[in-house]
């Protein structure tokens, strides 16, 4: 089933994030797809607000893996942009995190799409310039 939201700032981006972190369940995989400056980082920290997790969340483009702890439920925050081959992730253990107990988000998902677990959430966040700057239509694909 898919969502369309629509949000006007990078708080209302969060919000809406925010509010899908505290629904989320144990196991929740979370692909999250748009281009860059679309609000992606924004989005996942939002969803780890949503957990319950305070520290400073950024996104993991150079380390590709960032982990907090803190939380309702455990945020494994994957960003994939620099994976080139998906065999790359076998490096990371990443199987701990997409079929674990915890959140796991994943920034550019489309980079390794034939690893993402069956019954993920997809989420595409476009912008419209002609809406405005800080427009977003989020896109929520739910299986």
């Amino acid at each position: 089933m898919k969502k369309i939201m629509e949000t006007n700032s990078a708080a209302e981006t969060k919000a809406l994030a925010e509010r899908i972190g505290r629904e989320a369940a144990p196991g929740t995989v979370i692909c999250l797809d748009g281009d860059l400056g679309t609000g992606k980082t924004v989005f996942a920290q939002g969803v780890a607000a949503g957990l319950g997790i305070t520290e400073p969340v950024s996104s993991p483009t150079f380390t590709i893996l960032q982990s907090y702890d803190e939380g309702r439920l455990k945020l494994w925050h994957y960003d994939v942009y620099r994976i080139e081959d998906p065999d790359e992730m076998e490096e990371i253990g990443y199987e701990d995190a997409f079929y674990g107990d915890g959140i796991c988000l994943i920034e550019w998902a489309d980079q390794i799409r034939e690893l993402i677990p069956e019954g993920a959430t997809r989420i595409t966040i476009l912008k419209d310039p002609e809406k405005g700057f800080d427009y977003r239509r989020i896109e929520i694909d739910e299986a």
